[in-house]
């Protein structure tokens, strides 16, 4: 099977900082490196490492030529990827001694998707392949239509959160993922109880505390502990789990094996600086996990 992926592609610009900024405080920053980066590209390298097909759709501007040879270089197909006038999106990161971090996106060419172009990519696509969408784009309800129509499975990342695309996006998606704040922002947004979202599944991350898969038709709830490391950099995280996740369905495993893997990917890109060029090998994350046993 093949994941399509209508994803975010962004030149970040990383930042380490003894602290993170307070308002109205300037800081000396103590490096900078730039890389590959945007939800959108770090979730389908991560799936494209785990061994899935990858067909990213995106957008660049005409600076982001090295960021689409980047992700050719993970693996992913970049044949829908288009190049537009304005600038590629960028991120600036600021990342703390204990690895947490301050981001600022400005959204860029991911906001000037072509519905054309998104159409012809999914067209090829076979019944039950998989749609990865997130926030950082422009056409996602657009896109979930057309995947739906084609038989395709959408996983959505509601992420950078927002209650109303989260609510636009609920009726054509398999399945939503969203971190435990986000899960709460949107409960409280709708003033509806997580169980009575109207969404066929939902993946709800919580950080050092797992991950739980619920099946909204039943109620019934698989957990999945995180694995304990020593994060030096947690910028794209969530990403990778999720990158990790859908190609472990796409693979054919259930929800505890997707989420374990997944677990065990992010634990990994944790301990390493950078978000796309952090995210492990299925081969480092197989010795990882074997590891644990």
């Amino acid at each position: 099977m093949t994941i399509y992926n209508l994803g975010s592609i962004n030149i970040d610009h990383f930042y380490s900082v003894p602290h993170l900024p307070a308002p109205g405080e300037t800081l000396a920053a103590t490096a900078y490196s730039t890389g590959l980066g945007g939800k959108g590209a770090n979730q389908s390298v991560a799936a494209a490492l785990a061994g899935s097909d990858v067909i990213h759709i995106g957008a660049v501007g005409r600076d982001g030529a090295p960021m689409v040879a980047r992700l050719r270089d993970f693996g992913v197909d970049c044949a829908h990827v288009i190049a537009t006038d304005t600038p590629t999106a960028h991120a600036v990161i600021n990342i703390d001694p204990k690895g947490e971090n301050a981001i600022i996106i400005f959204p860029g060419a991911n906001r000037t998707q072509s519905l054309s172009q998104l159409e012809s990519a999914i067209s090829a696509a076979s019944r039950g392949d998989i749609l990865l969408l997130q926030n950082e784009t422009d056409l996602q309800v657009e896109a979930a239509r057309i995947a739906r129509a084609h038989g395709l499975r959408v996983i959505y990342s509601a992420a950078p959160f927002d209650a109303h695309a989260a609510q636009a996006m609920m009726p054509h998606v398999d399945l939503m993922v969203m971190n435990a704040v986000e899960a709460d922002q949107l409960t409280r947004a709708l003033k509806t109880p997580l169980a009575e979202l109207p969404v066929a599944h939902l993946l709800i991350t919580s950080g050092a505390q797992g991950a739980t898969w619920r099946d909204q038709s039943t109620g019934a709830e698989t957990n999945a502990p995180a694995f304990t490391v020593t994060p030096v950099d947690t910028t794209g995280a969530g990403d990778c789990f999720i990158g990790y996740a859908a190609a472990a369905m796409d693979q054919g495993l259930e929800p505890h094996a997707a989420m374990r893997l997944a677990a065990a990917a992010s634990a990994l890109q944790v301990t390493r600086p950078g978000t796309a060029n952090a995210i492990p090998t299925w081969s480092e994350v197989d010795t990882f996990l074997a590891a644990q046993d």
